[in-house]
C-alpha cells in the first residue's frame, strides 16, 4: 500500500505540474484518502492504522527534540549549570536488532541523552543523561519513546 500511495503521490506531482515537498505531502495524502476509499472494500490492511501512528510519533519526537534543545541551550548560556549527569539503566520491550537499533540512535538524537551499550542479553539499555535529578522520571520518558516507537515499527 505505501508503494501506491508513493506512486500517487508521484502522479498527483506530475498532473499537477510541480515536483515540490508541499506538492508531494499533497499528493500523498490524496493518495491516502483514495486507498483509504478504496481498501473500505478490499479487505484489511494495518497500512491505514501505521500512517497516523507515525504522524503521532514523528510530531512527538520532534516535541522531544526541541524541549530537550532548549534545556541543553539553556543550560549551556547561563553561568549555573543545572545538569547532573548520570548513567541509567532501563529495561527493554523492544526483542529485535532493528527495534534495539531505533531506540539507541532515537535517544542519542535527542539532546542531553547518548546510548551507551546494550546488555548482553539485550533486555537492558544504558544511557548517559545530563538531567538526572530524577533516574525514575527519565525511565518513565524513555519507556514512553520506547512504547511509542514499538507501536509503529510492530
Amino acid at each position: 500500500m505505501f508503494l501506491y500511495n508513493i506512486l500517487l503521490a508521484l502522479l498527483w506531482a506530475m498532473m499537477t505540474g510541480g515536483i515540490s515537498l508541499i506538492n508531494l505531502l499533497v499528493g500523498f495524502f490524496v493518495g491516502y484518502l483514495i486507498l483509504g476509499s478504496i481498501h473500505g472494500t478490499s479487505g484489511t490492511s494495518s497500512y491505514f492504522t501505521k500512517v497516523p501512528q507515525t504522524i503521532r510519533f514523528t510530531l512527538y519526537f520532534i516535541l522531544e527534540l526541541l524541549i530537550s534543545s532548549v534545556r541543553v541551550a539553556y543550560d549551556v548560556v547561563t553561568p549555573t549549570y543545572y545538569m547532573k549527569p548520570g548513567i541509567i539503566a532501563i529495561p527493554m520491550d523492544a526483542k529485535t536488532d532493528i527495534e534495539i537499533t531505533m531506540l539507541a540512535n532515537l535517544i542519542t538524537l535527542t539532546p542531553g541523552t547518548l546510548s551507551l551499550d546494550v546488555s548482553f542479553d539485550r533486555k537492558t539499555l544504558y544511557i548517559h543523561s545530563m538531567f538526572v535529578s530524577d533516574p525514575e522520571k527519565v525511565r518513565r520518558e524513555t519507556k514512553d519513546m520506547e512504547r511509542r516507537l514499538l507501536a509503529v515499527m510492530r
